[in-house]
């Protein structure tokens, strides 16, 4: 099959989702927009996170994908289901891989999850992991600050640390958690200062690597997965500044996949 892998994301959080489906399937074509002008979603009200998520996934429906993956947290937890019951292709989100992959780390069943306003607000995280294991404590905090520093390229350094260990005060001196859920894509990006601030014994979750896996499973399941042999060619779409967009792409693609330098970026407007 062809076809694209759709990816969406508030910004530029969902690259980390990218990546590892690029890694994990290295034959694929991904085809990602990232809604970097109206970034950051968690603040937004429900409606306004639908109403974007819809005019994403339209414009990536017109390239004819086969599968979407919504790499926003936010978006997951309000279009989600919804979604599912509309669209003539598969669609996951973040949220239930990340929590089974938090479920499978913790040893003394005390999570944390930061998130956005909106995702954090939807109790979306916590639900997922009680449907699970009714016996978890679960914290949850939101971390507004962090979007915007990430999405401006801050995801390293002094300022960045400082951010971070302003955020995680309140869960760290609070809680003792030995398993934190970065639930958003955004996070990844800051996971080694985050690592820093809350401690080596605190085991940090992406939700990254674990939805590339479901992805492969339900393309195989689906009789989707591309079968010959091609060096894929990856499109990436911004609504914001492009260029922006492509430094922080190149920080994380480039030296781990070179090939990604051929990739198509270009600016969109929805």
């Amino acid at each position: 099959m062809k076809r694209a892998i759709g990816v969406i994301d508030s910004g530029v959080g969902g690259l980390t989702v990218a990546y590892e489906l690029m890694r994990q399937l290295p034959k694929e074509e991904i085809i990602y927009l990232g809604d970097t002008l109206r970034c950051p979603y968690g603040s937004r009200p429900e409606h306004e996170v639908k109403q974007f998520t819809k005019e994403m996934i339209q414009f990536l429906m017109e390239k004819n994908i086969k599968m979407i993956v919504i790499a926003c947290n936010t978006a997951t937890a309000f279009t989600l289901e919804e979604l599912r019951q509309t669209l003539p292709i598969p669609i996951i989100g973040v949220i239930q891989p990340g929590s089974r992959a938090a479920i499978n780390a913790t040893k003394n069943e005390q999570i944390g999850i930061i998130g956005t306003e909106g995702t954090v607000r939807s109790n979306a995280y916590t639900d997922a992991l009680k449907q699970i294991n009714a016996n978890l404590h679960v914290t949850a905090m939101a971390c507004p600050l962090l979007v915007p520093m990430v999405e401006k390229g801050i995801v390293s350094g002094d300022r960045a640390k400082k951010v971070v260990e302003e955020t995680l005060r309140p869960l760290k001196a609070t809680q003792n958690i030995d398993t934190l859920v970065l639930g958003c894509t955004h996070y990844p990006l800051l996971e080694q200062t985050i690592q820093e601030v809350m401690g080596e014994a605190v085991n940090i979750i992406s939700s990254s690597e674990e939805t590339a896996r479901e992805t492969s499973t339900i393309l195989e399941m689906h009789e989707l997965l591309y079968q010959g042999e091609r060096e894929p060619r990856h499109r990436f779409y911004a609504t914001g500044d492009l260029e922006l967009f492509k430094t922080i792409a190149d920080g994380i693609f480039l030296e781990r996949m070179p090939h990604v330098n051929q990739a198509h970026f270009e600016k969109i407007t929805l």
